[in-house]
Parts: C-alpha cells; structure tokens; sequence
C-alpha cells in the first residue's frame, strides 16, 4: 500500500557521519526534494495509526515539523516545536538528548501540566531522543503523552524506548543499512 515510500527508501543514498551509516532521505533530512504522494502516504498513515485526541503535537525540530504541521492544520490540534535553541520562556524544559551520530540540548516550551501530547517525530534510531522527550514531557512537563508516531523505525530503535518508557511508538517502516552500504525497507 506504501510502496512509494519503500522504493524511495531503498533509492536513498549513505553517507557516513563519524562511522555512523546515516542514510538521506526527504523525510528525515528534507533532501532531497520530497515528492508529495510520498508525504500525502505519510500524513494517511499517521491519521490511520494515531490517536490524535490529544491537546497539543509536539514536533521536534526539525523533521518532526513537515508531518506535523499538515496533521495541526487538518485535524484543529495546535503544536509546539521542541527546539534546539534555547529561548528562556518561563516553564522552558531543556532536555538533553544522544544519538548514534550526536548529542545536544532541546527545549519544551508550551506544554502545560495535564496537557494530552502526541509527539511526532521522523525517524527512531537509538531512541535516545525520543527516550528524553517522553521523560520530561511526563516528569517535568506533568502532561501526559498519549502517542508516539515516528514513520520510520532504524535498526530497533521503537523497542529501546519501548524498554525505557514502556510507550509503544506506532512505525510505518523498518529500515536498516546492509554491509553493502544500500538501505533496505520493508513495511511494518
């Protein structure tokens, strides 16, 4: 039913970052040009998958946006980005988060205690991200996170925040990089 985004997949190139096979793709890097039936398949998925009642999407910044914004704009549901600058805002969470290639600090702004929070990201890997996000968002946010959509799950990542937070996240595609250096998809 999502070939589209399997084939685009599978077509993307490897790059390496510090020994890390780091594939680009349009939807978790925004290059190449994204063809938009691939996104149109993206944003069906989410709805089909998600539970959207909730308060508020929070994006982090910055694939989670091109998903989001879409799914706020059609479904009335307002959205914050968890970005990478600090802005100081009272209530400001900062959140230190490591993936397979880098670690930084994010920022939660918006999100108030008892707020219904989907989080909707582009790619889990190690899960660090997403492993962050949801603590502060549960710990120091007190809001609630109702759902974890991420289209593409990268090497198992969906079960190390499943280990660590006990939240299932809803995943479209399985890729991995082969010892040929060649993505390989398949659908979930």
């Amino acid at each position: 039913m999502y070939d589209r985004l399997v084939e685009s997949f599978e077509k993307c190139p490897v790059v390496d970052r510090n020994g890390y096979p780091y594939f680009v793709h349009p939807l978790t890097d925004g290059v190449p040009r994204m063809d938009p039936a691939v996104l149109r398949d993206v944003l069906e998925w989410t709805r089909s998958v998600g539970d959207l009642d909730c308060d508020i999407l929070a994006l982090p910044e910055a694939m989670g946006i091109p998903i989001g914004v879409p799914l706020s704009l059609e479904l009335g549901i307002p959205y914050t980005v968890i970005r990478k600058k600090c802005y100081g805002l009272p209530g400001e969470i900062s959140v230190e988060q490591h993936t397979g290639y880098s670690s930084s600090v994010m920022h939660i702004n918006d999100i108030r205690e008892g707020d219904r929070v989907v989080l909707i990201d582009d790619v889990v890997s190690t899960g660090g991200t997403l492993v962050a996000m949801i603590k502060a968002l549960r710990e120091q946010a007190k809001a609630t996170v109702v759902d974890v959509i991420v289209p593409v799950d990268k090497a198992g990542g969906k079960n190390i925040v499943k280990k660590e937070t006990g939240m299932d996240v809803k995943t479209m595609v399985e890729v991995s990089v082969g010892p040929d250096r060649k993505v390989h998809c398949r659908l979930c």
